[in-house]
């Protein structure tokens, strides 16, 4: 018999995006300031020192895509429309209650889409450089950095000293270190989780806004995990392919993606894209000399589509790959989403140099394309 493990807290985390909404509105009521963003290349350090509150805003549902539709073509990635669409209508509360929205120039949808929202929305863009085969790069995106702190000073009228800045980077490293262990336990054969678990933690974590407290539920759901597993345990049959999921940020698309490879025979045990093992394991040392330019560094270390050549990404994953014992890889496109499109190719060159099947989902945030989905797993996790 299936046994599912700890239901109260993956239902807790399933219910975090909603409840957040009201933790936002009370930090509100209480004089706090948020920050609205949207990627990975955020510096959180930064924010965070000012005093506001960073929080991931919505921009994975098919929602208000119609209504981004009258600003924006149809043929763009549906991560851009549904964020635009968002902020235009006030239909997201975090968009809504965001003092400041921080964008980055990490592909040419996103940055033309700022120039629209920024017209509604008090918005500081980064300017995120391309490659980082050039030291100038490192130095351009540290300048950014240091821009974003003299912006959100003048913005929140504080001074945001570098001791300031290590507390914080001691702060994040600690619950990177418990996100990055969570997200190990994948590596245990047979899982303790089924991917669309772990994918709804992830998701959840998000929307914890009290650092303290988001570590200490993060430490005791990887204790419960652990205990019901060395009690025998096992949510997952062992004979489940092991799935490695990598590609765009997988909000709005995780149910039609790693809830059918759970259902049809496989498990995802790594999450390699954004939300997930690629972000997790990069801590900053808050002893640095130059504190901004060690928070530089450690965010544009980042292996995304948009850096080219991206030889971090790569390199990681190859390393995944025989860390996880990974049998097969699905690589989730956003529809129109170029860069990762193109760069798809490396990626299956790589997982197959390793013997590891590589299938390409491209898809959108509509239900549309849901049987064809699940055929196509099927018949992949089928000839694993």
């Amino acid at each position: 018999m299936e046994i599912k493990l700890m239901p109260k807290d993956f239902e807790e985390y399933a219910e975090a995006r909603r409840n957040g909404f009201m933790k936002a509105k009370k930090i509100k009521e209480d004089g706090g300031k948020i920050a609205g963003i949207f990627c990975a290349f955020t510096p959180l350090e930064i924010i965070e020192a000012s005093g506001a509150m960073p929080v991931s805003l919505c921009g994975s549902s098919e929602e208000p895509i119609i209504d981004a539709e009258a600003h924006l073509p149809k043929n763009i990635c549906p991560m851009v429309k549904s964020s635009y669409g968002f902020a235009i209508t006030d239909k997201c509360p975090y968009t809504y209650f965001s003092d400041i929205i921080i964008g980055e120039t990490t592909c040419d949808a996103k940055k033309k889409m700022f120039e629209l929202m920024g017209k509604t929305k008090n918005l500081h863009v980064m300017q995120l450089p391309q490659s980082v085969e050039r030291e100038s790069s490192w130095s351009m995106w540290a300048e950014e950095v240091e821009l974003l702190r003299k912006r959100l000073e003048n913005e929140f009228d504080i001074e945001i000293t570098d001791q300031m800045l290590r507390e914080k980077v001691k702060d994040r490293n600690e619950y990177r270190k418990l996100h990055l262990k969570f997200l190990e336990l994948g590596k245990l054969v047979p899982p303790p989780l089924k991917g669309i678990d772990m994918g709804t933690v992830l998701d959840g974590l998000n929307y914890e806004f009290d650092m303290e407290g988001k570590c200490e539920k993060l430490r005791s759901l990887i204790d419960n995990t652990v205990e019901s597993y060395n009690q025998g345990l096992r949510p997952v049959s062992p004979d489940a392919k092991r799935i490695l999921i990598t590609g765009c940020p997988m909000g709005g698309v995780i149910e039609k993606t790693v809830g059918f490879i759970d259902e049809e025979g496989g498990v995802v045990v790594c999450f390699e894209n954004c939300g997930g093992v690629k972000n997790a394991g990069k801590l900053i040392d808050p002893d640095s000399q130059d504190i901004v330019k060690a928070i530089a560094d450690r965010y544009l270390s980042i292996g995304c589509s948009v850096i080219s050549p991206n030889t971090n990404r790569m390199n990681h994953i190859e390393e995944l790959i025989e860390e996880y014992r990974i049998d097969g890889v699905v690589e989730i496109i956003l529809q129109a989403c170029h860069t990762y499109n193109i760069e798809s190719e490396i990626t299956k060159s790589i997982s197959n140099s390793l013997g590891v099947p590589h299938i390409r989902i491209e898809t959108d945030y509509s239900s549309s394309d849901e049987g064809q989905l699940r055929t196509r797993l099927a018949a992949f996790i089928e000839m694993l």
